[in-house]
């Protein structure tokens, strides 16, 4: 794989001043000056298109959903793949509303899932083995899994998009995450484990117990190697996920990072090429604490806050209007001297 370059950052005073110079004060905008000045040294250009935006969402299953750590049985996961493909999920719902393509990606489902026209097939395995007592993957599954995740978004590319979203469906993948963000963010493991699904109070501490076990077992040290961390404790679909993240910087197209999980697989991206930050929009900030203090390691703000904790990528549907909105004030929007309007320094000082 490429090494992905820094966005070039030369462009950056003009693509400020554009921003600056509309017909409002300086900042009036907010969050979307910097979404729009985020995708403007992305795509180095002034003037700014969103191509064929699609959503992945990467489905697999974990050994630990067997371990009590989950609200759900891990038949759950084939359940909603299904339901994905018939068109009856949140998910469905928020990518039709605004016109993104979904691909559904089986990294690793404990099932053999027929043939679909919305159906990717690049299962690794029938699901990981659980993290308590082993290794969740081996080396060479992870590298096919990151492999892979290339693949899908070559695949993507090739169809002229240049805006990816990432999601995810797998039981027991919150648990996966909160080993993940505690390792790579060096924060304790207590302050990265949330009730995923559901749980109760005492099913909550059952989970933390089960994860602190697997911690121990493992000794791991805090921000350890992220293939390393992603090997013990990962997911395929994580694994995936990270893969086609890297990929999809390496192309220069705009990556929308969704909740918990899939941050937790831009985690380990970031861990292997840290420029990958340059290219990405984090669309939400969901219950789960540990993807708040990912959010915090990270040094980014989400652009919605609505208590979601669904997963699938629908915070990055349900977010993408507003990143349409950015663009369009971006190319759209009149300049002072284009309208005529004059006192641009006292408008600015409102």
């Amino acid at each position: 794989m490429a090494s992905i370059k820094f966005c070039d950052r030369k462009v950056l005073n003009d693509i400020q001043h554009k921003i600056d110079n509309k017909t409002k004060p300086q900042g009036a905008l907010g969050g979307l000056e910097e979404i729009a000045l985020r995708v403007a040294l992305i795509q180095q250009t002034d003037s700014l298109q969103l191509s064929k935006p699609c959503m992945v969402v990467f489905a697999a299953d974990h050994g630990i959903a067997r371990e009590g750590v989950s609200a759900f049985s891990q038949e759950v996961t084939v359940q909603m793949v299904q339901n994905f493909l018939h068109g009856g999920a949140a998910i469905n719902v928020f990518c039709k509303q605004h016109d993104i393509k979904l691909h559904i990606v089986d990294a690793g489902v404990n099932a053999d899932l027929s043939d679909h026209p919305g159906l990717i097939h690049k299962s690794v395995g029938k699901g990981t083995k659980s993290f308590l007592s082993g290794k969740a993957m081996s080396f060479e599954q992870c590298g096919r899994a990151l492999k892979a995740g290339e693949e899908v978004v070559l695949e993507v590319a090739a169809t002229g998009s240049n805006i990816i979203g990432f999601g995810e469906m797998g039981i027991g993948n919150t648990s996966s995450a909160s080993m993940i963000t505690s390792l790579l963010c060096g924060l304790p493991l207590k302050d990265c484990v949330g009730k995923g699904t559901g749980l109760d109070e005492s099913q909550w501490h059952k989970k933390l117990e089960v994860l602190q076990r697997a911690l121990d077992f493992h000794r791991l040290p805090a921000q350890s190697d992220g293939i390393e961390v992603l090997t013990t404790f990962g997911g395929f679909e994580i694994a995936m996920m990270s893969g086609a993240m890297m990929n999809a910087a390496e192309l220069g197209m705009v990556v929308l990072v969704d909740g918990f999980i899939a941050t937790s697989a831009f985690l380990v991206a970031h861990a292997l090429q840290p420029a990958i930050l340059d290219y990405a929009i984090f669309c939400h900030v969901s219950e789960e604490p540990g993807h708040q203090k990912a959010l915090e390691f990270l040094g980014v703000k989400p652009v919605l806050q609505l208590n979601m904790r669904l997963g699938e990528g629908t915070g990055v549907a349900v977010a993408y209007p507003v990143i349409q909105s950015s663009i369009n004030f971006f190319n759209e929007m009149a300049s002072f001297e284009e309208a005529g309007v004059s006192g641009r320094d006292e408008v600015n000082r409102v």
